[in-house]
């Protein structure tokens, strides 16, 4: 049997759009001599839906098109959609997959195992399904399932989460090939532990595996795509592109298929990440256009560059806004940032507001010192310019904190916190400068050097540098993740890493502290294992000390 493995990028809601491309795709698997065309989880409605669910005409949408595609499709086609279930008790809705053929829906089958961890919460909507059932298809038995149901191998992990092996129900009902839908978010190095685990089903079952994964952005979720088919001895037969729409065969008879190339590095990887989910949240938003605060700093020259590249450069608008602190070289560096992006560029000086605020204030401030309040009052003008040219030129303000500073509390709410999209916010510091120099990559200068290598600084008063309110960031970067993504305490980091355990313990209060902050800001793009948002639903009135 020759499978197509057909992934696009859904929009959530967008029923018309959504069904338009299967319908393309599963024509041109047709034409290219495919037997069978699959596509990927929720694929109909988007994934992920998250509240829409509770819509009862959203479910009823999904029912009446599933319904019309399957009398438009002319090869038989597994696709993903929301299903109601006939039950006594639990959820009246399903996450499920149907065999659309012969004009009609011909077998269906409900995802069994549902997520409810990090950015998934599944079993708020869901019935699982009770029981998995092969399919028999022109003359072999195919085992459907979706996406986590594959993620609970007890070969490949040492601690499961779920009591039931739905591919092991399969195989004992003698599948001989495993389908797996999926809508599987893009972390960094996810996708050598997504390829091992997939081998490992394979070996351990000897049988074909065909995954197929969505690709595109949804507000702060990344799809890759880069959907796989191995053969029974783990090898990989075929490889779709990632961030790419595309269809590859696989033949589960000769065991042959199509691959294409993927990006090697790593880096590579996490930078076209966030171009698909810079360009996906904005124009699903219905934006055109874009804004960028240009410090002459290298998270916004970072920033730039990606949007540049999401969007096309004539859609970005680099805008340059020096105070009485900034320095004559990242002026320099803003203006050729923005030359050699080829983007738009302005400026517009705050110091005369800034004066104007101050003077305003001085009656309330009275004798007291100057101090940070000056600082965020600079940050909070540039934010308004910001916005202002935001409502009248219709563009999204795109914000440019990084990770690293967003988990301390360096930034300052409705100052450079403000925008439509922060665009690395889930980006450590130290990353941010290795996305810039595979920017630069390939005899290419197009974030000045000098951005890349002088101390960063807010300059938001005299001489000053990061490394004055924080450790380095090659101290700091390792901190944050033990804390955040890893959840180890502030003594185990100290035991690890031979920290003094008082600075931990200040950086890990900090975290903990600037939770308000970071439930004000813009959506981020998610890219680490553990970002901040919906994955992380911290309290921010809390006194627990680790």
């Amino acid at each position: 049997m020759k499978i197509a493995l057909a992934q696009f990028n859904p929009t959530v809601g967008d029923f018309a759009g959504n069904s338009s491309r299967i319908i393309t795709l599963s024509e041109k698997a047709r034409q290219r001599g495919a037997d069978l065309a699959v596509f990927t989880e929720l694929c109909l409605c988007g994934y992920p839906p998250n509240d829409l669910l509770e819509r009862p005409a959203f479910i009823d949408r999904n029912q009446k098109e599933l319904k019309s595609l399957a009398k438009a499709l002319m090869i038989p086609s597994i696709v993903g959609f929301v299903g109601r279930v006939k039950n006594g008790t639990g959820k009246s809705i399903a996450n499920k997959a149907a065999l659309l053929c012969g004009g009609k829906i011909a077998f269906e089958q409900s995802k069994m195992l549902l997520p409810t961890y990090d950015v998934f919460d599944e079993s708020r909507y869901f019935h699982p399904a009770e029981k998995q059932q092969a399919l028999e298809f022109q003359g072999e038995t195919l085992g459907v399932t979706i996406c986590e149901d594959a993620w609970n191998d007890e070969n490949f992990w040492p601690n499961r989460r779920y009591d039931r092996d739905p591919i092991t129900e399969l195989v004992e009902q003698g599948t001989q090939v495993i389908l797996n839908i999926s809508a599987s978010p893009y972390t960094i190095d996810k996708r050598a532990l997504r390829v091992d685990m997939l081998r490992s089903i394979a070996v351990h079952n000897k049988k074909s595996v065909v995954y197929v994964n969505q690709f595109g952005g949804n507000d702060s979720l990344i799809f890759d795509g880069a959907s796989v088919a191995l053969t029974p001895d783990g090898k990989v037969a075929a490889q779709a592109l990632a961030f790419e729409e595309d269809l590859v065969l696989f033949d589960t008879l000769t065991g042959e298929g199509e691959i294409h190339e993927q990006p090697r590095q790593e880096i590579e990887y996490a930078y076209r990440a966030l171009v698909i989910g810079t360009r996906d949240y904005v124009q699903k938003c219905g934006f055109k256009k874009v804004l960028v605060g240009l410090s002459g700093g290298i998270d916004s020259a970072v920033v730039a560059a990606i949007a540049a590249d999401a969007l096309g450069a004539e859609n970005v608008l680099g805008v340059s806004m020096p105070g009485v602190f900034s320095s004559e070289g990242s002026k320099r560096d803003a203006a050729s940032l923005a030359q050699n992006l080829g983007i738009e560029y302005m400026t517009l000086p705050i110091g005369g507001v800034f004066d104007a605020y101050l003077a305003a204030l001085k009656p309330a401030f009275g004798r007291r010192k100057e101090d940070v309040t000056e600082e965020n009052l600079q940050a909070r003008i540039r934010g308004n310019y910001l916005m202002a040219l935001s409502n009248k030129f219709g563009s999204m303000v795109l914000s440019t904190g990084n990770k690293s500073e967003n988990a301390v509390g360096y930034c300052t709410l409705y100052g450079d916190m403000a925008g439509g999209l922060a665009v690395i916010s889930d980006v450590p510091k130290l990353m941010v400068y290795e996305l810039a120099n595979w920017i630069n990559s390939g005899g290419r200068e197009l974030i000045p050097r000098a951005t890349i290598e002088k101390p960063p600084s807010a300059e938001l008063r005299p001489d000053q540098k990061d490394e004055d309110s924080l450790p380095p960031y090659d101290v700091l970067d390792r901190i944050l993740k033990a804390y955040i993504e890893d959840l180890k305490s502030p003594q185990d980091i100290a035991d690890k890493y031979g920290f003094e355990i008082k600075m931990v313990r200040e950086i890990a209060l900090m975290v903990d502290r600037n939770e308000y902050k970071r439930k004000q800001a813009a959506p981020g793009l998610k890219i680490t294992s553990r970002a901040f948002g919906s994955g992380r639903p911290f309290p921010i009135a809390q006194k627990f000390i680790p």
